[in-house]
This record gives C-alpha cells, structure tokens and sequence, in this order.
C-alpha cells in the first residue's frame, strides 16, 4: 500500500536538518520569526548544539523532555534536538493551567523541561508535587539563577551532532490529545510516522517545492499544527513562517499580508473570524500570495465555505485527521472540492466505514470510521484499555461517524459520542449545526442531547450570535422556522441556549462534553 521506502535504521531528525544541507541548501530560508529570517544552516547548527546541550545535561535516549514553549524557533530547534540523541519531544498545550502541567509532568515521567519565560510561573507553583522532573530550561531574556537560560546552556555545546542509531520504529515525540472527551492521553509517535504523514498529504494536496511559505494558524503543540510548520514544509526544503502572537484574524491577516504565505492553513474558526474581520477591513489585507488554503480540526460548514469563496475568490480544501493517524488522512484536493464534505482517502491510507457488527456499511450510510496507513500511532502512553480499544492491529478506530458517497468523498456526521438518538432515531449535531449556520445571524453554534421532563433525550443547541444581534424569543423563533424548512421535526432542537462564546481547545474544537455538562447530560 506503501510508495515510501523508510530503512530499518532511521533518525527523523537527520532527515531534517542533515538531509537539506547535503542537497546544497544551507542557505535557503527555513524559518520567518518576528523579522528573523533562519537559514537551513542555522536550523542544523541550532538544533545540534540543542541536541548536544540535552546530553550534556544528562538526558539519556528514550527519556522524556517537556516543552512549553510559543511558536518560534526554539520550539522546532528543541523538538529536532531531542530525536536525533534519541530522546522523546513532548510538545504541550500552552494554554493550560498549573495542575494540567503536573499531569503531563507526572504522567510523561520527563527528567527535564524547556519552559518559556511567560510560562514559568505556573510551572513554578506546581514544582513540589513533580515527581521526576530533575531540570528546567528557560527560554527567554529574563531568567531566575536558579534556573538554566537555554541560549546561555546552548551557547557551550558543540555544533557537530551525529544522530544517535535509532530505530525507525523508536519513539521520537509524543503529543497529547486535546482533551475534548476527557483526560488527555499521551499518543506515541515513532521515527517513521512523520516520514509518511506529511508525504501522503503533500502528494495529494499541496505538492510543496522549496519556493513555498507555509503559514498555520493551528500552534506547532497542536498535531495539526506541528505537521503544517514543521515536517511539511522541512521535507520539501521550504519555508514556515511562525508566530508566537493568538490567532487573532487581524494578526493572521497582517501576518499573510506582510510576509506573503504560498500555503495557509487554518481551522474553521479561524475562517469565521477571518471572513468578519474582512467584511469591516478588507482593503487592509493582501491575501494574493496564497495559492491554497487548508482547513482542520472540525468539519468545515458549507455555509461558512461559501461566505470564503464569495470574499476572497478562493476555495478552501478541507480535510480531517487525529493525532493518532499523525495527520490528515481524508483531504478535498485541490480542483475537485465538494464544500461540505471532508474530500477524499489521500493516498497511502485504507478507509472503512462499519457498523456496530463490524461490518462495512452501503454509500449513503453513516457508520464508524477505521483507518489504515503507516504512520498511525503504537498507542497510548500507559494507558492500556484505551489502547487495544482504539487501536485494532493495524487499523485505527476514530469515534468519528462518516457516510461515503458513490464518488467516493465522506461525510461528516459527528463524534460518536456526540450522536444523539431522538424518539428511537440517531440525530447528526453537525447537521443539525450547518443548518443554523445558514442563518446570516448565527456566528458560532454547537448541538447536543438534553434531558426534557420526562426524562427523554431531545437535542439543545448553544448558539453565539452575529455582534449586535439580541438573543430572545423572536429571534429564537426565527431560527425555529428557519430550521422547519429544512429539517425533520425530530431534529429540530427544542431548546435554544444563547451565548457570548462556545468553550473550545486550543485547537478550536468546540468542547461539547462542556456543553453536556451544563445542560445535565
């Protein structure tokens, strides 16, 4: 099934920074930070010296080093370093709290962190109950003594790193998930996956030369993310442009007017905001450098599909994937888009669509999606019933429910356990959501299943509205009737929540087990 031919002795990391060197292309830009340009030489030597610096400090292969850090070189200098001495990256979310961080720091087991300056201060309150960590490196200009500053430390290792003989099959990152259903697990990715995820996505949509810029929106701790900034555009020897700013549409916006992206990938979210912040300012920003636009995380509405193809002329094509899979796996290509839908199987990965007997489904059904390919996870960190539950041999079980249409591109129905069965009969939130999305008044909006009086199970939906707009009972009303015209009656919801914003991840998922919670469910 494979096209990819991976040796049994494979370290990513040289592939990364050893490869474009040999290729002649030590001084092509590899990184735009903050008017700082990063040459392919400069990543090579940054990372060995990295590299050299965790060995000085102790660290041995197969151990866990933790980093918090914001979008910039430092991250993809530490994360390279850590694989080529064969130790493990564990990128994380930097948007959490201090008792998430003692969990990851517990539960990883890491004997040192990579922390940014801005996130010292909750590490610092969670240091007593850390029960492995030996180290802490800061990144930044200000620094405690009793801390090491990691330009200080890099400054005196050797440049020269020969990666270590690793496995192809030998951990080299983890990344935990978002935590949308629950706590987060720490997926293991090995030195191989990478190879295969970003290969099987670019042969089927972006087709990167050295001459593309590649700018995401989704932050580099974000598996999404991680791929789009990092092994994408390394492999193909071009260049990422990375921000350490929020995704906030005028900065995303400024950022592609000023630094000219050939790729840009963003999240649904991201449109929306975007599509608002053209609608007022529009003649600020110039988006004509961007041959393709990407979008990830959740299912694209259609709506909001349209509403970027009438502002901007141009077509997004969606795609879904996991942190498991590694990355994208089910892609519109570019040309041959149907809006609404997440696109087609990219090549390299088997899709299946069964029931609850396991067994293959008709075009038109929705079912469980599994998913085949080489860079698929070896599973959960000391997690093992969540691991021979979702990872069946070679196959991936998603949670995520799809249909498949006779021409072959699938359709999102919604996580498994987001479906709700109404009267004996399963509703798709994500419908139920497109269809409010049409409205011009609704901005944001998410469907999920709440308890009535007699204990019976009928959908809510939590709805954020257009700036200005008033949530009350004529509006409530003109979203009932606009939801008559085009859905069944037991999909109607029969509650309308209003709210100023819908709690998400980092990654611009919406959190819809939050929203179960305040409803009872």
């Amino acid at each position: 099934m494979s096209f990819i031919d991976v040796p049994d002795k494979f370290n990513m990391a040289s592939l990364l920074i050893d490869a474009p060197i040999e290729k002649g292309l030590s001084n092509k830009t590899a990184i735009y930070y903050e008017d700082k340009i990063f040459s392919y030489y400069d990543l090579h030597i940054a990372a060995n010296k990295t590299g050299n610096m965790f060995t000085n400090l102790g660290v041995l292969r197969e151990q866990r080093v933790l980093m918090l850090l914001p979008d910039c070189p430092e991250f993809i200098f530490n994360i390279i370093g850590a694989m080529k001495i064969g130790a493990v990256a564990v990128p994380l979310n930097t948007l959490l709290k201090p008792k998430d961080y003692l969990y990851f720091l517990n539960d990883s087991r890491a004997v040192l962190m990579v922390v940014g300056e801005e996130f010292l201060p909750m590490i610092e309150e969670i240091l007593p109950e850390a029960l492995y960590l030996k180290g802490i490196i800061v990144v930044g200009k200000n620094n405690k003594d009793k801390y090491l500053n990691y330009h200080q430390e890099m400054s005196k290792a050797s440049h020269e790193l020969e990666a270590v003989d690793t496995s192809k099959d030998d951990a080299a990152f983890w990344l935990y998930s978002s935590g949308t259903t629950g706590s987060p697990k720490g997926t293991i990715h090995l030195h191989h996956d990478m190879v295969f995820a970003a290969t099987y996505f670019d042969r089927g949509v972006t087709n990167l030369t050295p001459d593309d810029r590649v700018y995401s929106v989704s932050k580099l701790f974000f598996s999404y993310g991680n791929v789009n900034s990092l092994y994408l555009p390394l492999l193909a020897g071009a260049s990422v442009i990375l921000s350490s700013q929020r995704p906030e549409p005028t900065t995303i916006l400024e950022t592609i007017t000023k630094y000219k992206p050939t790729i840009f990938f963003g999240v649904p979210t991201s449109y929306s905001s975007m599509v608002r912040e053209l609608d007022e300012r529009g003649h600020s920003y110039d988006l004509s450098s961007v041959n393709l636009f990407v979008s990830a995380g959740e299912n694209l509405p259609t709506s909001l599909w349209e509403k970027w193809k009438e502002k901007t002329g141009a077509e997004i094509c969606d795609g879904i994937g996991s942190t498991e899979v590694g990355y994208i796996y089910i892609a519109n290509p570019p040309g041959e888009i149907k809006p609404g839908s997440s696109g087609k199987v990219l090549p390299g990965y088997e899709i299946k669509i069964i029931d609850e007997d396991n067994q293959e489904v008709r075009p038109g059904q929705v079912g469980n999606l599994i998913v085949k390919g080489d860079c698929i996870a070896v599973g959960y960190w000391n997690k093992h019933h969540k691991t021979v539950s979702a990872f069946k041999g070679e196959w991936y079980a998603t949670g995520d429910q799809f249909s498949v249409d006779e021409d072959g591109y699938f359709w999102y129905s919604g996580r498994s356990d987001d479906m709700v069965k109404v009267g004996g009969i399963w509703v798709s939130p994500i419908e139920v959501e497109n269809i409010l999305l049409e409205y011009p008044s609704v901005a944001e909006c998410a469907v999920v299943g709440q308890m009535d009086q007699n204990g019976l199970l009928k959908t809510a939906a939590f709805v954020v509205l257009s700036t200005g707009v008033q949530g009350d009972e004529e509006m409530t009303t003109k979203l009932i009737e606009h939801l008559r015209e085009k859905a069944a009656p037991y999909k109607i919801p029969r509650w309308i929540h209003y709210h100023d914003e819908l709690p998400k991840t980092a990654t611009g998922k919406t959190q819809r087990y939050k929203l179960r919670q305040i409803v009872g469910q």
